[in-house]
């Protein structure tokens, strides 16, 4: 395992409950309420918030990527992601799915840039050889 050269951020949550709980970053940026998916409760789940997490992050690598290779990226970027959560051999596992929009982007481009961004984006390094990862090009 690598470790960070650089410390840039720290993100802190302070989490109860579980998946039927709640969580509040130490800044109060973030407060939500947890609920088990496919339950009737009113809170997000992890998956979501990875799912929100990750292609937030990815449209920051896309930005990061474009800009030091000089390309114009579409002001309106943006991802579909989907997050699966299921069972493994005696555990629970997650599976994630980018759908990547560019519109009037060249595809050659736009496939080069997406596979470039996959290489620097942090969710994709901490994920790589953990979790299946598909990225499509919309």
């Amino acid at each position: 395992m690598a470790s960070l050269d650089k410390v840039l951020y720290t993100a802190r949550a302070h989490t109860t409950g579980g998946r039927d709980g709640a969580s509040r970053t130490d800044d109060g940026r973030l407060d939500v309420t947890l609920s088990s998916p496919g339950t009737s409760g009113s809170g997000t789940n992890p998956e979501q918030l990875f799912a929100a997490g990750y292609s937030a992050c990815f449209i920051g690598a896309l930005k990061a990527v474009a800009a030091r290779q000089k390309l114009a990226l579409p002001q309106d970027v943006a991802i579909d992601a989907e997050v699966d959560l299921g069972t493994l051999p005696n555990a629970y596992g997650i599976a994630a799915r980018l759908t990547v929009h560019l519109p009037g982007m060249d595809r050659t481009t736009a496939q080069a840039l997406v596979e470039a961004a996959h290489q620097v984006c942090p969710y994709s390094n901490a994920t790589r050889g953990n979790i299946d990862v598909t990225l499509t090009l919309a």
